[in-house]
């Protein structure tokens, strides 16, 4: 996919009241320019991607592949918070010269969205033929299909949440815990600090994108007279390793409360009147192993959403599930792409 920058030189308002002099929303696009009449789908990415779909998503996003893009006029947003191009703690301020660090806004889900529509809006486009979001991309989804409902044809809605559980703010409290736990990351002298706590947060936060059947069948210990277990300890220290190689522990900090703003009813009456305001032919898809968005909660809200189907998919990796069942994706997600 094709790299953008959006440069908006406007004051932006963060929901919370804060204000930033001015904004960049890093995007990707198919590797063309939009053609007279060619469908749009756009893809809100989960919580440390990017905006290149086809990076993390290489199994259904490219050319020939279910998300073509050859053939439609696919977008992805860098969203805001993220280190990957967009308005960040990683970001110069220039009040300082410096990167904002602590000091950069508390970012909502809607403020995410409103820098999605920014970029449709630059981009000159009307109409989304299918959104697709899982997780915290799948807020964005939700958000933006009741913000615009003009706009938004059809979606796909998947892992994912109308309002963030207390179950799922308890796991993102553990992992701000664990950054509170290294006395660098409030000293906030550069990107660097808070590194090894950035390592234990993520640790956690891949347990709760798992579950249990995964970890047996892949992280079991092969010695049968095994002393002291260790394998699942070396792959939990093997991920907070690699994620702090390419992530900072101040746009984690920010991404996690991000996800603690999840409430798709503040200010409209409530959950259910918002997804009322959905006029997008939507589909919503759980995960049967997920234990952040469990098939039980997503039951609930789902059927609030007119004329929304609802489908479960099943997987060993719980949460995980959406990135790695790409199959069972296919065929739920093939027929609506086929009618576009």
């Amino acid at each position: 996919m094709l790299a953008h920058k959006l440069k908006i030189d406007t004051p932006f308002i963060f929901e919370d009241g804060s204000v930033l002099p001015s904004l960049e929303v890093a995007y990707h696009t198919s590797p063309h320019e939009r053609r007279s009449g060619e469908k749009v789908i756009w893809i809100c990415h989960a919580l440390t991607a990017n905006s290149d779909a086809e990076d993390w998503w290489p199994q259904l996003v490219g050319p020939g592949k279910l998300f073509d893009t050859d053939r439609y006029f696919i977008v992805c947003v860098n969203m805001l918070g993220s280190p990957y191009g967009s308005s960040s703690p990683a970001s110069i301020n220039p009040a300082t010269g410096k990167p904002y660090l602590l000091d950069f806004p508390g970012v909502t889900v809607r403020d995410m969205v409103r820098g999605i529509i920014e970029v449709r809006k630059a981009l000159g486009i009307e109409k989304v033929d299918f959104l697709v979001g899982s997780s915290i991309g799948g807020f964005q989804a939700l958000e933006w299909a009741v913000m615009e409902p003009e706009v938004i044809l059809r979606a796909a809605f998947m892992a994912t949440t109308a309002r963030v559980s207390a179950y799922l703010t308890a796991y993102q409290e553990l992992q701000r815990m664990a950054l509170d736990a290294d006395p660098t990351f409030r000293q906030a002298a550069s990107l660097e600090g808070g590194k090894e706590g950035m390592k234990c947060a993520r640790s956690i936060a891949v347990l709760s994108y798992r579950a249990n059947a995964g970890y047996v069948a892949t992280q079991s210990e092969q010695d049968p007279d095994t002393l002291f277990a260790s394998r699942a300890c070396s792959y939990q220290r093997y991920q907070g390793e690699k994620f702090a190689r390419r992530f900072d522990a101040y746009c984690y900090y920010t991404l996690s409360r991000s996800v603690d703003s999840q409430n798709l009813g503040r200010g409209r009456g409530g959950v259910e009147a918002a997804l009322r305001l959905i006029k997008a032919k939507s589909i919503v898809v759980s995960v049967d192993s997920d234990c952040i968005f469990p098939p039980c909660q997503v039951e609930e809200w789902a059927p609030m959403i007119k004329g929304a189907t609802y489908h479960k998919i099943t997987s060993l990796f719980g949460h995980d599930g959406f990135l790695l069942e790409s199959s069972q994706l296919t065929d739920l997600l093939k027929p609506i792409i086929d009618e576009l």
